[in-house]
C-alpha cells in the first residue's frame, strides 16, 4: 500500500461524524443567526464560512470580532470531534484569538486544525481568512482547548 493511500484511509471522517457534525451545526442558533455555513470536514480539519451582511458587522463596517471569534471557536471544536468516535462530544474550556488585521471582503472562512489530539483534551489551531475579491487574508489566529465529553 503507498503512502498516499495509507493517508486517505487513515485522513477519511466517517459518513457518520460528518452527519452527526452536520446536525451539530444546524442546531446551533447562533450559526444561523450569523447567517454561517459548514464548508469541509476532514479529518482534524473544519472549515467554517460566513457572509458577509449588516448583522454581523461593527461600526466601522468591519466583521465583527465577535463572529470572527465565534466561527473560529466553533471550527476548532469541530475539527477536534473528527478525532473521536461517534459517542463523544466537545466542549471548548479556553480560547485565546488574535484579531490581527481588518475584517474585511465578501465572506470569513474559518479553520479549525487539530495540533494536538487528546484522550482528554485537545489542542487546536484556529485561523480566519477574509475573502476580497479573489484574495484571500488572514485576520484572525488563535489556539484553543477542548475537552472530550460523552454526547
Amino acid at each position: 500500500m503507498s503512502e498516499s493511500t495509507d493517508r486517505a484511509q487513515t485522513d477519511d471522517v466517517s459518513q457518520a461524524m460528518k452527519d452527526k457534525i452536520a446536525a451539530s451545526f444546524a442546531a446551533q442558533g447562533l450559526m444561523n443567526s450569523l447567517g454561517a455555513r459548514l464548508g469541509d470536514v476532514d479529518k482534524g480539519e473544519v472549515h467554517i464560512h460566513l457572509p458577509m451582511s449588516p448583522e454581523v458587522t461593527q461600526q466601522h463596517g468591519f466583521f465583527h470580532g465577535g463572529a470572527t471569534s465565534t466561527i473560529a471557536d466553533s471550527a476548532g471544536g469541530y475539527a477536534a470531534l473528527t478525532m473521536f468516535d461517534s459517542e463523544s462530544a466537545v466542549l471548548t474550556v479556553e480560547f485565546k484569538i488574535n484579531l490581527i488585521a481588518p475584517a474585511v471582503g465578501e465572506e470569513l472562512e474559518a479553520i479549525g486544525t487539530v495540533l494536538k489530539p487528546g484522550r482528554t483534551l485537545t489542542i487546536s489551531r484556529l485561523e480566519v481568512f477574509a475573502h476580497d475579491g479573489g484574495k484571500r487574508k488572514l485576520v484572525a489566529a488563535g489556539q484553543q482547548t477542548l475537552i472530550k465529553a460523552q454526547a
